[in-house]
């Protein structure tokens, strides 16, 4: 049985959701850039540093959403879903170097005998306020995308946009509160806490994308269906050496089922033919290889 072709509508969506985070990305670095020159926020520039690095790895999610859709070929028999996984990898290992350098920034600065006096701090809020608002739009649109198809780097990516939100009200806060009472080191405590976030948000990143090139399992809860399936699906007296691995938003699913062995070829090839539509109707991002054996002999031998 050969691997499935990508879904086109799912890969319509995929590659919906990482042109909206490259065009967001490149609108919030132009407000940010323009915002950090206007203000000399310390804050500001956390989330400028972090919507750059936003620009890149969405650039490289497109890529990877784009190479991940190809069919399967002559080289790549499982098809090329695991490019996704590498993408999320490589925007993890962004993501932490950003958070190490702009969290060390804040710390400088608020270990600094002489504060540094923002500026502008109005032009500056309303900058933050914008990005919020897009940032918040391309979230939700890229959490409806990753229910819908299942895409490991668009989850990440929605993952990275979702804690954006938080430190950029944080900086939202902190021009406020430059603003209205004179308090500077509230920029960087702020650009501390979005360091430790980015941090934080990375390092769970890396470790689906990990677990998927090292072929981890799928999730209990989808193997313990995919089991129930098997076991009430007429036809099928039994399961064995059930095997699941997942690259990008692909499952593989290996299965040994155990069918009447007098029966005709082509009726245990339609047993198993509909057992394999209903795990793929169940979950659609599942490419499932069924492998049929006559059913064990259990009669003690004298």
């Amino acid at each position: 049985m050969t691997p499935q072709i990508p879904n086109s509508a799912d890969t319509r969506l995929n590659l919906s959701a990482g042109l909206a985070s490259v065009i967001v990305a490149i609108v919030l670095v132009a407000l940010k850039l323009w915002a950090f020159s206007a203000t000399q926020s310390l804050s500001v520039a956390a989330s400028l540093a972090d919507s750059a690095l936003d620009f890149m790895v969405s650039l490289g999610a497109l890529a990877a959403i784009y190479y991940a859709a190809r069919p399967a070929d002559e080289d790549h028999a499982f098809g090329h879903t695991s490019a996704e996984d590498l993408a999320a990898l490589g925007q993890s290992v962004f993501i932490l170097i950003s958070g190490g350098v702009i969290g060390w920034a804040a710390v400088r600065r608020l270990l600094s005998d002489t504060p540094v006096t923002l500026m502008s701090e109005g032009r500056g809020m309303v900058v933050m306020a914008a990005s919020i608002a897009l940032t918040l739009a391309l979230v939700l649109w890229q959490r409806y995308v990753a229910r819908r198809t299942g895409s490991r780097v668009v989850a990440a990516d929605s993952l990275h946009y979702l804690g954006d939100l938080l430190p950029a009200s944080g900086v939202l806060l902190s021009l406020w509160a430059s603003s209205r009472f004179g308090l500077p080191y509230i920029d960087s405590v702020v650009a501390l806490g979005a360091a430790v976030l980015l941090v934080i948000g990375s390092l769970r990143i890396g470790k689906g994308a990990w677990d998927a090139l090292m072929d981890r399992s799928a999730s209990p809860a989808l193997i313990a269906r995919i089991e129930a399936i098997a076991k009430s699906h007429p036809g099928v007296h039994g399961y064995h050496d059930l095997r699941t691995r997942q690259a990008g938003s692909t499952v593989f699913v290996n299965l040994h089922v155990e069918l009447d062995g007098n029966q005709s070829l082509n009726d245990a090839h339609a047993i198993s033919a509909g057992l394999k539509h209903a795990i793929r109707q169940a979950y659609p991002q599942c490419d499932v290889i069924i492998h049929q054996d006559p059913v064990r002999d259990e009669t003690p031998v004298p």
